[in-house]
């Protein structure tokens, strides 16, 4: 198992910072290549056409790593809505058929699906909280013939309770109908292979869990898809979009694979550059062993949440990087702001607080919150 990697990180040792569900901080290697990144678009001749390509072809790499994909099969997108909108084009729904989603679910991966079932005179079916946080029973009892696509995630963005998505690519598949993931809140540090699961799109932004900047994402575009319509029609995305020389030679054919999906500029010459980094830390330190190491702190967050007459879900419906840690009468009225006061950062979801720890977290860390909770309950 991996140790704690803090000194990778500026995070000074008087912050208590358990809130990468919220916003990951890049480390300190990866804000020096950014800094550079900014110091060469000062000096724009030195800027080569390979330089608006590779550096992205490599970025796709190393995220397609993270989920046993190929590269081929990664899009760079700006943001889950984008990629949620390239899906909402090339999936059909039918009159009379279901789409369904997760009660609470982020925003980004609810709103195209409500616009397509407008569209098509399809249902949305909102599957409300299982009371014993079993989302998995809860989907596949809801997937049936009716099913034209599922919309969920992994981890469950307000309190990290799990989803099974292997069992419900099964089942999805069975039925005839698609899946979309949005893993903002789990890959990278949740076990998660695209081989395993299929699904048809999955997306996450990199500025959460994958320590990255905002305003960058990566989808990933099954096979059949490769021959979808993109929502924007970008000269970069083109066949021999390299040779500058002859841009003004229209071509309608693509780039191959799921490059056709991605977004103009691409080719960010700086927040590429830093997802890069990052990307390749994590796959360095690899998921499954961050995963694990996540565990640990999860695990003693709800040790001590319970000890304290605290709810969280059942282990085995928790993710290994994100808890909520249940009130019975909701959060208290002015905790958020006392924690943050002590210098100990979290996020207030409806009625729990959310705890998510990353690789520069420890025990420590913990104990540092439940002084603050135990001194105000």
């Amino acid at each position: 198992m991996i140790k704690c990697q803090k000194d990778l990180f500026d995070i000074p040792d008087e912050i208590t910072y358990l809130n990468a569900a919220y916003m990951g901080p890049i480390m300190k290697e990866t804000a020096a290549i950014g800094r550079r990144a900014v110091d060469q678009k000062t000096r724009p001749w030195n800027i080569t056409i390979d330089d608006f390509f590779t550096p992205p072809q490599e970025a796709c790499a190393l995220f397609a790593q993270l989920i046993d994909a190929q590269s081929s099969e990664i899009a760079v997108v700006p943001s889950v809505s984008y990629g949620t909108a390239i899906a909402v084009k090339n999936l059909k729904v039918k009159n009379g058929q279901n789409i369904i989603v997760l009660a609470d679910q982020f925003p980004s991966n609810v709103y195209p699906w409500r616009e397509l079932a407008e569209e098509n005179r399809a249902n949305i079916i909102t599957l409300p909280w299982p009371a014993d946080a079993d989302w998995t029973t809860a989907l596949l009892d809801a997937i049936d013939d009716k099913t034209a696509l599922v919309a969920c995630c992994q981890a469950h963005w307000t309190n990290g309770t799990a989803i099974d998505l292997v069992a419900i690519g099964k089942k999805v598949r069975q039925v005839g109908a698609a899946l979309v993931l949005d893993l903002t809140q789990s890959v990278g540090v949740n076990p998660f292979s695209v081989k395993d699961v299929d699904p048809d799109f999955m997306i996450a932004g990199t500025y959460k869990w994958l320590l990255g900047p905002y305003s960058l994402g990566f989808m990933y575009v099954a096979a059949r898809h490769h021959g979808g319509k993109p929502i924007e029609e970008s000269w970069i995305t083109r066949k021999d979009a390299h040779d500058f020389a002859r841009l003004v030679d229209y071509k309608d054919e693509y780039e191959a694979g799921a490059r056709r999906y991605d977004m103009g500029e691409k080719s960010n010459f700086i927040n590429i550059p830093i997802a890069k980094s990052a990307l390749g830390k994590l796959n360095e330190l690899g998921v499954e062993n961050i995963a694990e190491y996540l565990k640990t702190l999860t695990d003693y967050i709800a040790e001590r949440a319970k000890f304290i007459g605290l709810n969280v879900a059942d282990d085995k419906f928790r993710s290994p990087n994100l808890i909520g840690i249940n009130f019975k009468n909701g959060v208290p009225t002015g905790l958020a702001p006392v924690l943050a006061a002590k210098k100990v950062f979290v996020s207030v979801r409806g009625d729990s607080i959310r705890v998510s720890p990353h690789i520069y977290n420890d025990k420590a860390d913990v104990d540092r919150l439940f002084d603050v909770l135990e001194s105000e309950l």
